[in-house]
């Protein structure tokens, strides 16, 4: 079965409501068995603009990440990040 990915791209607005969201999120992301392969660290723009902070979680499925970010754990851990980042998140299956 295709594995699920769950890749963001964030600007942080306001590192004290972000330091509030990301130890929930983490807490969530384990709930439901994903992994963290990238968080941070360093980076380059190949093409297009670059955001300044890069997530990679991987899920055994693309259903398992679909369930995480829809899970009532990781919708209040959402709220903690509400107004303190410009984030694009997307979910993508992959082998």
């Amino acid at each position: 079965m295709p594995k699920g990915y769950v890749i963001a791209r964030v600007d942080i607005t306001d590192p004290e409501a972000y330091a509030r969201y990301a130890p929930a999120a983490a807490k969530a992301i384990a709930a439901h068995g994903g992994r963290i392969l990238a968080r941070g660290g360093r980076h380059e723009a190949l093409e297009g603009a670059a955001r300044a902070r890069n997530v990679v979680l991987e899920f055994d499925s693309y259903d398992a990440a679909r369930a995480y970010f829809h899970s009532a754990d990781y919708q209040a851990a959402r709220a903690l990040r509400a107004g303190a980042a410009d984030i694009e998140m997307v979910l993508v299956e992959g082998a």
